[in-house]
């Protein structure tokens, strides 16, 4: 059965080595001691590998059972998930004055990547309602946050997203579901939703879904879609629970991975449900949870990488296979272990270096958002709002990159479903597609987010680069191996955006046609930015004597290594971009 270690170690020195948590102005960040945070996710980091881990495997083997109308969640799920309520983990981030323990959203970030990467399919069901408490905080009125939140932080009552219909995905325009006023001021929800992840099970009292769903004679189009809760059951005025709400689990889909984790269509008869919001201002609203979730399934990325990561090192440090070249590294052994070979290395260093630079990433761009919360930093806010597609794209794409080079590792073995790799393909693979497939994040960062505010975000991330650069350039250490190459892909990918601004005012399919190699671009450049600064601070840490040598040693060469080896990747993506769209669009469609 495979293994999962919460990397603590590497947390603590991103946020405090690297990031300096303690010493920065956001609200709160100054109680992140290095001995608060470590209690934190050693702690964390102890459900993970010890609750949540063992049941990942056979959870995904059990999966979810569909019987007389209810959905069963695999064996110990139950009691697992009763232990994170318990606990307060569900509440990590959330108000207090709902029950909430108030912590930044960067300690839920770093909780997240443990418990996600431990159980993938079992963390969606605390995770969706933590983005269904977000968007109620955000928009409902003060009588709804005091009717749902209070359960929502608490996981008794758990939350889903219900977006997609049979006929319209990412086209949220042609949405039909309709909600028909009622005198009471509540409305009656109608229609099919499918994809809905965690839309049922037996895991708490309640589910409260939120639904877009269109008044009669709203506008067309987007413009007409309004946001409503929708409760499994109904909530009676002391709060206990009602009757049962005509929303049901048409089935559950059979998938690839993910298997613990129920993804329902659910039919919605004359449903009970109350706006949430404005009308007609559904989808606006909805992007609330949407963007949380992109954010979240990001992490998902990386996690999933860890996690398979760790059991590919621990495999190719075991299995014996051939001979080191030009001479045996342990001729007193029948056969030398894989990692000594310079292609099982290979792989182990894409997947090092890509986890450990995601995870800065993800750790710094939490502290953007917990700067536009809590701050009010319209800075901060703007360039969180550039980075979420980069964030769920790049960190999905490479992080199931990872996932299969993990299982390569293992050769035929890996392809056995019994070693338990293929899961961790398996469930990586959705996270490319869920919450806005990958070209959808990459439509928006081009289309959308690269020119915002006058391209203002876009400049600011360039400009940010740049005074790194200068203020370390004096560094001859970091210069040849990290700041060159890190202002030849920034110059790459200031080159991009500008063939966007000129190409693109032409002929737009010119820039849509490179949108992905973009993202991609914009994602190399963030990691590089990453291991940039975790290369200055190991490198101090080694000329200032640290007892840790090997760690920090470790940093810089895995650090150097994306450098040379995966940063150079920013040259491809800019001559793609630069060949427009003529080729991508130059067969007929009778052609295919």
């Amino acid at each position: 059965m495979p293994i999962y270690e919460a990397p603590v170690r590497d947390m603590q020195y991103v946020l405090h080595e690297v990031l300096g948590i303690s010493r920065q102005d956001v609200p709160g960040y100054d109680e992140l001691t290095d001995d608060m945070t470590g209690a934190i996710l050693e702690e964390a980091g102890k459900i993970a590998s010890e609750v949540l881990a063992p049941l990942n495997l056979p959870g995904d083997r059990e999966g979810c059972h569909f019987e007389n109308g209810c959905v069963r969640t695999p064996k110990g799920f139950k009691e697992a998930f009763d232990q994170l309520r318990e606990g307060g983990w569900t509440g990590l981030d959330c108000d207090p004055d709902y029950g909430g323990q108030g912590m930044p959203y960067l300690v839920g970030t770093a909780v997240g990547e443990m418990l996600v990467a431990a159980n993938q399919s079992f963390m969606m069901y605390p995770g969706l309602t933590h983005g269904v408490y977000s968007t109620i905080h955000a928009h409902g009125t003060e009588e709804q946050k005091a009717k749902w939140l209070p359960k929502l932080v608490s996981c008794e009552w758990t939350g889903t997203m219900n977006l997609t219909e049979p006929h319209c995905g990412t086209d949220l325009g042609l949405l039909r579901t309709k909600a028909e006023p009622q005198p009471d001021g509540s409305y009656r929800i109608t229609g099919q939703k499918i994809f809905i992840s965690a839309g049922d099970h037996d895991l708490a009292e309640n589910i409260v879904h939120l639904v877009l769903a269109r008044i009669p004679g709203a506008p067309a189009g987007t413009k007409g879609i309004s946001l409503f809760i929708v409760p499994k059951y109904l909530v009676n005025e002391d709060g206990s629970l009602g009757e049962r709400n005509p929303v049901s689990v048409g089935k559950i889909e059979e998938k690839m991975g993910i298997h613990a984790n129920a993804t329902c269509v659910l039919d919605y008869d004359g449903a009970t449900g109350w706006l949430l919001g404005e009308e007609n201002k559904g989808l606006r609203n909805m992007f609330t949870m949407m963007n949380e979730a992109r954010i979240g399934v990001g992490i998902q990325g990386l996690a999933q990488a860890e996690a398979a990561y760790q059991n590919a090192v621990l495999y190719a440090r075991e299995r014996l296979q051939g001979r080191a070249i030009p001479q045996p590294k342990y001729p007193d052994r029948p056969a030398d272990p894989i990692i000594v070979h310079p292609d099982v290395r290979r792989m182990l260093m894409n997947q090092k270096s890509f986890v450990e630079g995601a995870r800065a990433f993800i750790l710094w761009s939490s502290i953007l958002i917990d700067r536009a919360k809590h701050m009010g930093d319209r800075d901060a806010e703007g360039l969180i709002s550039l980075l979420t597609p980069v964030i769920k794209g790049f960190l999905t794409d490479k992080g199931f990159e990872a996932t299969v080079e993990a299982q390569q590792i293992y050769g035929g073995h890996g392809y056995i479903e019994e070693q338990g790799m293929s899961q961790f393909v398996r469930d990586a693979r959705i996270t490319m597609i869920y919450e806005g497939a990958n070209g959808i994040q990459a439509l928006d960062l081009v289309a959308r987010k690269l020119g915002s505010d006058g391209g203002r975000n876009a400049m600011a991330f360039f400009e940010m680069i740049k005074r790194f650069i200068k203020e370390n350039e004096d560094n001859e250490a970091l210069k040849a191996d990290f700041l060159d190459p890190l202002k030849a892909a920034s110059k790459r990918l200031q080159e991009a955006a500008m063939y966007f601004m000129q190409a693109g005012m032409k002929n737009p399919a010119d820039a849509l046609a490179g949108s992905y190699d973009f993202m991609h671009l914009f994602g190399h450049v963030c990691l590089g930015y990453m291991w940039a600064q975790m290369a200055k601070t190991s490198m101090e840490a080694l000329a200032a004597g640290t007892e840790d040598k090997a760690f920090h040693e470790a940093k810089v060469v895995t650090g150097r290594y994306y450098m040379q080896r995966q940063l150079p990747a920013t040259a491809l993506h800019l001559d793609r971009i630069q060949t427009g769209s003529e080729a991508l669009m130059a067969l007929g469609e009778d052609q295919f």
